[in-house]
């Protein structure tokens, strides 16, 4: 698993967000979790908006920063681009059905 610090502060901002609706205990822990086993990188904004919305775009140049094969995502948008990339884009059911 491949993050950058850009993604990390959109977890903790969609978590936190989430939390105060529903009372999560264990989002910090998820969050850790998720810092200690992935390879943070910072990755170089996109030369041009590949994603409808451009703030996905984070998650396609992350990908792309380290020849990712894969990216795994339930978001619309980034699905999308499935056709238009060179890295496999699939929802988190496919990759478990696929690699899992």
């Amino acid at each position: 698993m491949v993050l950058s610090p850009e993604i990390l502060t959109e977890y903790r901002r969609v978590g936190e967000s989430f939390s105060t609706k529903h009372p999560n205990p264990v989002f910090e822990e998820m969050l850790r979790l998720l810092i200690n086993q992935a390879l943070i990188v910072d990755a170089p904004d996109l030369q041009k908006q590949l994603c409808r919305d451009p703030d996905d775009d984070k998650f396609i140049a992350c990908a792309l920063a380290v020849g990712a094969e894969v990216i795994v995502s339930g978001d619309n948008d980034i699905l999308s681009l499935s056709d238009r990339l060179s890295i496999t884009v699939m929802s988190p059911r496919d990759f478990v059905d696929k690699y899992l």
